[in-house]
Protein backbone atom coordinates (compact mmCIF):
# COMPACT_ATOMS: atom_id res chain seq x y z
CA UNK A 1 0.00 0.00 0.00
CA UNK A 2 1.49 3.63 -0.86
CA UNK A 3 1.91 5.70 1.68
CA UNK A 4 1.88 9.64 2.57
CA UNK A 5 5.11 11.19 2.87
CA UNK A 6 5.58 13.75 5.67
CA UNK A 7 8.81 15.80 5.21
CA UNK A 8 10.42 17.98 7.83
CA UNK A 9 12.33 20.81 6.93
CA UNK A 10 13.98 24.15 8.50
CA UNK A 11 17.01 25.89 8.63
CA UNK A 12 20.27 23.93 10.55
CA UNK A 13 20.41 23.38 13.96
CA UNK A 14 16.48 23.21 15.12
CA UNK A 15 16.71 19.40 16.12
CA UNK A 16 15.34 17.84 12.59
CA UNK A 17 16.89 14.98 13.91
CA UNK A 18 15.77 14.33 16.78
CA UNK A 19 11.82 14.50 16.04
CA UNK A 20 12.74 12.54 13.15
CA UNK A 21 14.01 9.53 15.70
CA UNK A 22 11.37 10.51 18.04
CA UNK A 23 8.43 9.98 15.53
CA UNK A 24 9.96 6.85 14.32
CA UNK A 25 11.02 5.50 17.15
CA UNK A 26 12.98 2.08 17.22
CA UNK A 27 11.71 1.02 13.82
CA UNK A 28 15.53 1.71 12.50
CA UNK A 29 16.79 -1.37 14.38
CA UNK A 30 14.74 -3.80 12.40
CA UNK A 31 17.83 -4.95 10.26
CA UNK A 32 20.63 -3.80 12.22
CA UNK A 33 21.93 -6.81 13.02
CA UNK A 34 21.83 -8.18 9.38
CA UNK A 35 25.89 -8.25 8.64
CA UNK A 36 26.32 -5.84 5.81
CA UNK A 37 23.59 -3.60 5.77
CA UNK A 38 23.96 -0.13 5.44
CA UNK A 39 21.83 2.24 6.76
CA UNK A 40 20.78 5.42 5.53
CA UNK A 41 19.25 7.58 7.92
CA UNK A 42 16.92 10.08 6.16
CA UNK A 43 13.81 8.30 5.73
CA UNK A 44 12.16 6.08 8.25
CA UNK A 45 8.25 4.50 8.82
CA UNK A 46 5.77 6.19 11.40
CA UNK A 47 2.41 5.16 12.25
CA UNK A 48 -0.15 7.31 14.54
CA UNK A 49 -3.58 5.95 15.49
CA UNK A 50 -3.17 3.44 12.76
CA UNK A 51 -2.02 5.77 10.18
CA UNK A 52 1.59 4.93 8.65
CA UNK A 53 3.65 7.12 6.70
CA UNK A 54 6.57 7.69 5.38
CA UNK A 55 9.06 10.40 6.86
CA UNK A 56 12.45 12.25 5.90
CA UNK A 57 14.30 14.38 7.42
CA UNK A 58 15.86 16.21 5.12
CA UNK A 59 18.87 17.87 7.54
CA UNK A 60 20.65 14.32 6.18
CA UNK A 61 20.92 15.80 2.64
CA UNK A 62 24.15 17.80 2.88
CA UNK A 63 23.92 20.51 -0.35
CA UNK A 64 27.05 21.46 -1.86
CA UNK A 65 27.65 25.11 -3.36
CA UNK A 66 28.43 28.67 -3.09
CA UNK A 67 26.56 30.38 0.20
CA UNK A 68 25.91 26.54 1.32
CA UNK A 69 23.63 27.01 4.46
CA UNK A 70 21.15 29.21 2.72
CA UNK A 71 21.12 27.17 -0.95
CA UNK A 72 21.03 24.19 1.26
CA UNK A 73 18.26 25.33 3.22
CA UNK A 74 16.57 26.25 0.21
CA UNK A 75 17.19 23.21 -2.02
CA UNK A 76 15.89 20.38 0.80
CA UNK A 77 12.44 22.80 0.97
CA UNK A 78 12.30 22.26 -2.74
CA UNK A 79 13.05 18.68 -2.62
CA UNK A 80 10.25 18.69 0.11
CA UNK A 81 7.71 20.62 -1.48
CA UNK A 82 7.89 18.59 -4.63
CA UNK A 83 8.09 15.03 -2.60
CA UNK A 84 6.14 15.42 0.37
CA UNK A 85 2.02 15.43 1.20
CA UNK A 86 2.51 17.33 4.41
CA UNK A 87 5.41 19.15 5.62
CA UNK A 88 6.48 20.26 8.95
CA UNK A 89 8.30 23.31 9.29
CA UNK A 90 11.02 23.32 12.35
CA UNK A 91 11.85 25.95 14.02
CA UNK A 92 13.74 27.07 17.50
CA UNK A 93 11.75 28.41 20.24
CA UNK A 94 15.05 30.09 21.87
CA UNK A 95 15.96 31.65 18.52
CA UNK A 96 12.56 33.14 17.54
CA UNK A 97 11.98 33.71 13.84
CA UNK A 98 15.10 34.16 11.83
CA UNK A 99 15.63 35.64 7.99
CA UNK A 100 16.31 31.68 7.35
CA UNK A 101 12.91 30.41 8.58
CA UNK A 102 11.33 33.67 6.69
CA UNK A 103 12.75 32.56 3.55
CA UNK A 104 11.22 29.01 3.95
CA UNK A 105 8.03 30.39 4.82
CA UNK A 106 7.78 31.86 2.09
CA UNK A 107 8.99 28.98 -0.56
CA UNK A 108 5.95 26.82 2.14
CA UNK A 109 3.81 28.87 1.55
CA UNK A 110 4.05 29.47 -2.26
CA UNK A 111 3.84 25.94 -2.55
CA UNK A 112 0.06 25.23 -1.49
CA UNK A 113 0.76 21.78 0.70
CA UNK A 114 -0.50 21.22 4.15
CA UNK A 115 1.99 22.88 6.80
CA UNK A 116 2.67 22.01 10.21
CA UNK A 117 4.87 25.04 12.16
CA UNK A 118 6.43 22.85 15.08
CA UNK A 119 8.35 25.14 17.77
CA UNK A 120 11.38 22.48 19.24
CA UNK A 121 13.33 23.09 22.41
CA UNK A 122 9.62 24.42 24.35
CA UNK A 123 11.63 22.06 27.26
CA UNK A 124 9.62 23.86 30.32
CA UNK A 125 5.91 26.13 31.13
CA UNK A 126 8.12 29.55 30.60
CA UNK A 127 9.03 28.77 27.34
CA UNK A 128 5.54 28.04 26.28
CA UNK A 129 4.50 31.69 25.44
CA UNK A 130 7.40 31.90 22.91
CA UNK A 131 5.74 29.84 20.26
CA UNK A 132 3.31 32.95 20.24
CA UNK A 133 5.04 34.64 17.44
CA UNK A 134 5.23 32.06 15.29
CA UNK A 135 1.16 32.49 14.28
CA UNK A 136 3.21 34.75 12.50
CA UNK A 137 3.65 32.53 9.69
CA UNK A 138 0.07 32.26 8.71
CA UNK A 139 0.35 28.15 8.66
CA UNK A 140 -2.34 28.05 11.69
CA UNK A 141 -1.60 27.05 15.45
CA UNK A 142 2.32 26.61 15.84
CA UNK A 143 2.81 23.07 18.18
CA UNK A 144 5.19 23.23 20.81
CA UNK A 145 7.52 20.22 21.44
CA UNK A 146 10.62 19.08 22.75
CA UNK A 147 13.21 17.16 21.13
CA UNK A 148 14.78 16.58 23.79
CA UNK A 149 12.27 15.10 26.70
CA UNK A 150 9.54 14.10 24.31
CA UNK A 151 6.74 16.14 25.36
CA UNK A 152 4.46 17.41 22.69
CA UNK A 153 5.29 14.86 19.79
CA UNK A 154 2.08 13.40 20.45
CA UNK A 155 -0.20 16.88 19.54
CA UNK A 156 2.52 16.97 16.53
CA UNK A 157 1.75 13.91 15.33
CA UNK A 158 -2.19 14.23 15.78
CA UNK A 159 -1.69 17.29 13.69
CA UNK A 160 0.44 15.63 10.81
CA UNK A 161 -2.37 12.51 10.60
CA UNK A 162 -4.90 14.97 10.18
CA UNK A 163 -3.48 16.88 7.03
CA UNK A 164 -2.12 12.73 5.46
CA UNK A 165 -4.61 12.19 2.56
CA UNK A 166 -5.89 9.11 1.34
CA UNK A 167 -3.84 7.83 -1.32
CA UNK A 168 -5.62 5.83 -4.20
CA UNK A 169 -4.36 3.08 -5.43
CA UNK A 170 -4.36 1.11 -8.48
CA UNK A 171 -5.48 -2.61 -7.88
CA UNK A 172 -4.28 -5.35 -9.55
CA UNK A 173 -5.89 -8.95 -10.18
CA UNK A 174 -3.97 -11.66 -7.60
CA UNK A 175 -1.91 -13.16 -10.85
CA UNK A 176 -0.23 -9.47 -12.11
CA UNK A 177 3.14 -9.60 -11.25
CA UNK A 178 4.08 -6.02 -10.34
CA UNK A 179 8.01 -5.18 -10.88
CA UNK A 180 9.40 -1.77 -9.82
CA UNK A 181 13.11 -1.01 -10.99
CA UNK A 182 15.52 0.56 -8.58
CA UNK A 183 18.85 1.37 -8.90
CA UNK A 184 20.71 5.16 -8.78
CA UNK A 185 20.87 7.65 -11.44
CA UNK A 186 22.29 6.52 -14.99
CA UNK A 187 22.43 2.75 -14.00
CA UNK A 188 20.03 2.41 -17.50
CA UNK A 189 16.82 2.03 -15.42
CA UNK A 190 15.27 3.92 -18.25
CA UNK A 191 16.35 2.29 -20.96
CA UNK A 192 16.03 -1.19 -19.48
CA UNK A 193 12.20 -0.21 -18.66
CA UNK A 194 12.21 0.69 -23.02
CA UNK A 195 13.79 -2.63 -23.87
CA UNK A 196 11.48 -4.66 -22.14
CA UNK A 197 8.28 -3.19 -23.46
CA UNK A 198 9.66 -2.89 -26.99
CA UNK A 199 10.67 -6.26 -27.03
CA UNK A 200 8.32 -7.93 -29.81
CA UNK A 201 5.52 -10.14 -28.65
CA UNK A 202 5.14 -8.45 -25.49
CA UNK A 203 1.26 -6.71 -25.04
CA UNK A 204 1.65 -3.11 -23.73
CA UNK A 205 -1.60 -1.50 -22.39
CA UNK A 206 -0.67 2.40 -21.02
CA UNK A 207 -2.54 3.06 -17.69
CA UNK A 208 -1.35 6.05 -15.79
CA UNK A 209 -1.93 4.85 -12.16
CA UNK A 210 -3.61 6.49 -9.99
CA UNK A 211 -0.77 6.55 -7.07
CA UNK A 212 0.88 10.33 -7.51
CA UNK A 213 3.89 10.46 -9.44
CA UNK A 214 3.85 6.58 -10.38
CA UNK A 215 3.32 5.42 -14.10
CA UNK A 216 2.23 1.69 -14.44
CA UNK A 217 2.36 0.12 -17.30
CA UNK A 218 0.67 -3.26 -17.66
CA UNK A 219 1.88 -5.83 -20.19
CA UNK A 220 1.42 -9.57 -21.21
CA UNK A 221 4.69 -11.87 -22.19
CA UNK A 222 4.10 -15.57 -22.83
CA UNK A 223 1.06 -15.76 -20.88
CA UNK A 224 2.02 -13.86 -18.33
CA UNK A 225 0.70 -10.36 -16.87
CA UNK A 226 2.56 -7.95 -15.59
CA UNK A 227 2.56 -3.98 -14.59
CA UNK A 228 6.00 -2.33 -14.34
CA UNK A 229 5.90 0.31 -11.50
CA UNK A 230 8.20 3.23 -13.06
CA UNK A 231 8.95 6.44 -10.48
CA UNK A 232 8.73 9.52 -12.38
CA UNK A 233 12.05 10.01 -10.80
CA UNK A 234 13.21 8.02 -13.74
CA UNK A 235 11.28 9.94 -16.61
CA UNK A 236 11.56 13.09 -15.39
CA UNK A 237 14.48 14.13 -14.29
CA UNK A 238 14.59 18.16 -12.58
CA UNK A 239 17.88 19.78 -11.28
CA UNK A 240 16.77 18.84 -8.08
CA UNK A 241 17.78 15.05 -8.50
CA UNK A 242 20.93 16.41 -10.37
CA UNK A 243 22.32 17.43 -7.34
CA UNK A 244 21.03 15.14 -4.66
CA UNK A 245 21.32 11.25 -5.06
CA UNK A 246 20.08 10.81 -1.84
CA UNK A 247 16.85 11.73 -2.58
CA UNK A 248 16.28 9.59 -5.15
CA UNK A 249 15.35 6.57 -2.51
CA UNK A 250 12.33 8.45 -1.89
CA UNK A 251 10.74 7.68 -5.19
CA UNK A 252 12.43 3.90 -5.06
CA UNK A 253 10.76 3.85 -2.09
CA UNK A 254 7.44 4.32 -3.00
CA UNK A 255 8.18 1.95 -5.87
CA UNK A 256 9.15 -0.81 -4.02
CA UNK A 257 5.67 -0.84 -1.55
CA UNK A 258 3.92 -1.51 -4.45
CA UNK A 259 5.91 -3.91 -6.29
CA UNK A 260 5.61 -7.68 -5.43
CA UNK A 261 9.70 -8.50 -7.71
CA UNK A 262 11.92 -5.49 -7.21
CA UNK A 263 14.91 -5.48 -9.79
CA UNK A 264 17.96 -3.50 -8.24
CA UNK A 265 20.12 -2.41 -11.26
CA UNK A 266 23.29 -2.12 -11.58
CA UNK A 267 25.48 -0.66 -13.61
CA UNK A 268 28.20 -3.51 -15.03
CA UNK A 269 30.54 -1.12 -16.17
CA UNK A 270 30.99 1.43 -13.03
CA UNK A 271 30.39 -2.12 -10.57
CA UNK A 272 29.16 -1.54 -7.34
CA UNK A 273 28.77 1.57 -5.00
CA UNK A 274 27.57 2.27 -1.29
CA UNK A 275 24.53 3.92 -2.76
CA UNK A 276 23.49 0.82 -4.48
CA UNK A 277 23.71 -1.50 -0.70
CA UNK A 278 21.28 1.33 0.59
CA UNK A 279 19.09 0.93 -2.37
CA UNK A 280 18.62 -3.03 -1.51
CA UNK A 281 18.56 -2.84 1.76
CA UNK A 282 15.39 -0.96 1.53
CA UNK A 283 13.82 -3.73 -0.89
CA UNK A 284 14.69 -6.31 1.62
CA UNK A 285 13.40 -4.50 4.59
CA UNK A 286 10.20 -4.19 2.96
CA UNK A 287 9.62 -8.18 2.65
CA UNK A 288 10.07 -8.10 -1.21
CA UNK A 289 11.25 -10.80 -4.00
CA UNK A 290 14.61 -9.10 -5.51
CA UNK A 291 17.27 -9.84 -7.95
CA UNK A 292 19.86 -8.10 -9.04
CA UNK A 293 19.96 -7.35 -13.07
CA UNK A 294 23.67 -6.19 -14.01
CA UNK A 295 23.62 -3.75 -17.03
CA UNK A 296 25.51 -2.49 -19.61
CA UNK A 297 27.18 -6.18 -19.98
CA UNK A 298 27.87 -5.30 -23.76
CA UNK A 299 30.30 -3.01 -22.51
CA UNK A 300 32.51 -5.00 -20.11
CA UNK A 301 35.45 -6.42 -20.98
CA UNK A 302 35.23 -9.72 -20.90
CA UNK A 303 37.17 -13.01 -20.14
CA UNK A 304 35.96 -16.92 -19.27
CA UNK A 305 35.38 -15.72 -15.54
CA UNK A 306 34.23 -12.44 -15.31
CA UNK A 307 30.64 -13.04 -14.76
CA UNK A 308 31.43 -15.28 -11.98
CA UNK A 309 33.95 -12.82 -10.28
CA UNK A 310 31.16 -9.96 -10.90
CA UNK A 311 28.69 -12.44 -9.62
CA UNK A 312 30.84 -13.00 -6.22
CA UNK A 313 31.75 -9.28 -5.50
CA UNK A 314 27.58 -9.03 -5.76
CA UNK A 315 27.53 -11.45 -3.28
CA UNK A 316 30.18 -10.35 -1.27
CA UNK A 317 28.65 -6.47 -0.84
CA UNK A 318 25.05 -7.75 -0.40
CA UNK A 319 25.57 -10.52 2.37
CA UNK A 320 22.04 -9.99 3.52
CA UNK A 321 20.61 -10.93 0.04
CA UNK A 322 22.21 -14.36 -1.11
CA UNK A 323 18.95 -15.14 -2.22
CA UNK A 324 18.76 -13.13 -5.02
CA UNK A 325 19.54 -14.46 -8.12
CA UNK A 326 21.95 -12.61 -11.13
CA UNK A 327 21.10 -11.59 -14.54
CA UNK A 328 23.45 -9.82 -16.71
CA UNK A 329 22.01 -8.17 -19.69
CA UNK A 330 22.04 -5.21 -22.21
CA UNK A 331 19.55 -3.29 -22.48
CA UNK A 332 20.87 -1.44 -25.29
CA UNK A 333 21.85 -4.08 -27.33
CA UNK A 334 19.17 -6.44 -26.00
CA UNK A 335 22.05 -8.74 -25.20
CA UNK A 336 20.34 -11.70 -22.77
CA UNK A 337 16.96 -9.61 -22.37
CA UNK A 338 15.20 -12.80 -22.83
CA UNK A 339 16.19 -14.45 -19.49
CA UNK A 340 15.04 -11.54 -17.11
CA UNK A 341 11.27 -11.89 -17.39
CA UNK A 342 11.40 -16.20 -16.90
CA UNK A 343 13.80 -15.40 -13.81
CA UNK A 344 10.75 -12.34 -12.96
CA UNK A 345 8.21 -14.89 -12.98
CA UNK A 346 10.15 -17.61 -11.05
CA UNK A 347 10.67 -15.57 -7.93
CA UNK A 348 7.53 -14.08 -7.75
CA UNK A 349 6.05 -17.55 -7.61
CA UNK A 350 8.91 -18.04 -4.74
CA UNK A 351 7.56 -14.99 -2.94
CA UNK A 352 4.01 -16.09 -2.76
CA UNK A 353 4.89 -19.55 -1.96
CA UNK A 354 3.42 -21.84 0.86
CA UNK A 355 4.35 -24.98 2.71
CA UNK A 356 2.29 -27.27 4.60
CA UNK A 357 3.11 -27.29 7.96
CA UNK A 358 3.40 -31.30 8.11
CA UNK A 359 6.09 -31.24 4.86
CA UNK A 360 7.92 -27.72 7.21
CA UNK A 361 8.17 -29.41 9.96
CA UNK A 362 9.89 -32.29 8.85
CA UNK A 363 12.56 -30.50 7.42
CA UNK A 364 12.77 -28.14 10.95
CA UNK A 365 12.83 -31.58 13.13
CA UNK A 366 15.55 -33.11 10.96
CA UNK A 367 17.88 -29.86 10.87
CA UNK A 368 17.16 -30.17 14.81
CA UNK A 369 18.10 -33.61 14.96
CA UNK A 370 21.27 -32.51 12.79
CA UNK A 371 22.70 -29.87 15.16
CA UNK A 372 20.42 -29.38 17.97
CA UNK A 373 20.18 -25.77 19.27
CA UNK A 374 23.19 -24.90 21.61
CA UNK A 375 22.30 -24.57 25.31
CA UNK A 376 21.88 -21.24 27.54
CA UNK A 377 23.20 -21.53 30.91
CA UNK A 378 22.29 -24.67 30.96
CA UNK A 379 18.88 -24.22 29.28
CA UNK A 380 18.12 -25.74 25.94
CA UNK A 381 15.32 -24.50 23.35
CA UNK A 382 13.25 -26.50 22.52
CA UNK A 383 11.07 -26.14 19.15
CA UNK A 384 7.46 -27.57 19.68
CA UNK A 385 6.16 -26.92 16.23
CA UNK A 386 6.81 -24.43 13.02
CA UNK A 387 3.84 -22.97 10.78
CA UNK A 388 3.77 -20.43 7.85
CA UNK A 389 1.60 -17.35 8.39
CA UNK A 390 1.88 -15.22 5.76
CA UNK A 391 2.81 -15.48 2.22
CA UNK A 392 4.85 -12.07 0.15
CA UNK A 393 7.16 -12.95 1.95
CA UNK A 394 6.90 -16.60 3.21
CA UNK A 395 6.74 -15.64 7.08
CA UNK A 396 7.14 -18.51 9.19
CA UNK A 397 6.06 -18.76 13.42
CA UNK A 398 8.50 -20.94 15.19
CA UNK A 399 6.38 -21.90 18.38
CA UNK A 400 9.24 -23.12 21.32
CA UNK A 401 9.65 -22.99 25.05
CA UNK A 402 11.49 -19.63 25.84
CA UNK A 403 11.89 -17.68 22.50
CA UNK A 404 14.80 -15.96 24.89
CA UNK A 405 17.00 -19.17 23.76
CA UNK A 406 16.56 -18.58 20.21
CA UNK A 407 19.96 -17.33 18.85
CA UNK A 408 20.01 -15.15 15.66
CA UNK A 409 22.59 -17.64 14.44
CA UNK A 410 20.31 -20.72 14.86
CA UNK A 411 17.50 -18.79 13.20
CA UNK A 412 19.55 -18.30 10.43
CA UNK A 413 20.68 -22.07 10.17
CA UNK A 414 16.62 -22.82 10.48
CA UNK A 415 16.13 -20.12 7.70
CA UNK A 416 19.13 -22.24 5.28
CA UNK A 417 17.75 -25.90 6.09
CA UNK A 418 14.35 -24.27 5.39
CA UNK A 419 15.62 -22.67 1.95
CA UNK A 420 17.71 -26.05 0.85
CA UNK A 421 14.36 -28.07 1.44
CA UNK A 422 11.98 -25.51 -0.33
CA UNK A 423 14.14 -23.22 -2.34
CA UNK A 424 12.19 -19.67 -1.68
CA UNK A 425 15.00 -17.98 -4.68
CA UNK A 426 14.86 -14.33 -4.48
CA UNK A 427 12.44 -14.12 -1.71
CA UNK A 428 13.47 -13.20 1.99
CA UNK A 429 12.14 -14.98 4.49
CA UNK A 430 10.69 -14.12 7.98
CA UNK A 431 11.23 -16.09 10.84
CA UNK A 432 9.63 -15.35 14.22
CA UNK A 433 9.82 -16.98 17.70
CA UNK A 434 6.36 -17.37 19.99
CA UNK A 435 6.08 -19.42 22.76
CA UNK A 436 3.77 -22.16 22.83
CA UNK A 437 0.83 -21.56 25.71
CA UNK A 438 0.73 -23.91 27.87
CA UNK A 439 -3.23 -24.97 27.20
CA UNK A 440 -2.90 -27.74 24.58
Amino acid sequence: MARPVVAIVGRPNVGKSTIFNRIIGDRLAIVEDKPGITRDRIYGIGEWNGKPFSIIDTGGIEIDGEDVILKSIRMQAELAIEEADVIVFMCDAKAGITQSDEEVAEMLYRSGKPIVVAVNKVDNIGRSELIYEFYGFGFGDPIGVSGSHGTGVGDLLDAIVEKLPDLEEEIYDEDVIRVALIGRPNVGKSSLVNAILGEERVIVSDVAGTTRDAIDTPFEKDGQRYVLIDTAGMRKRGKVYETTEKYSVMRAMRAIERADVVLIVINGEEGIIEQDKHIAGYAFEAGKASLFVVNKWDVVEKHDKTMKEFEKNIRDHFLFMTYAPVVFLSALTKQRLQKLLPVVKRVAEQHSLRVQTHLLNDVVSDAVAINPPPTDKGRRMRINYVTQVAVKPPTMVVFVNDPELMHFSYERYLENKIRAAFDFEGTPIRIFTRRKSDEG
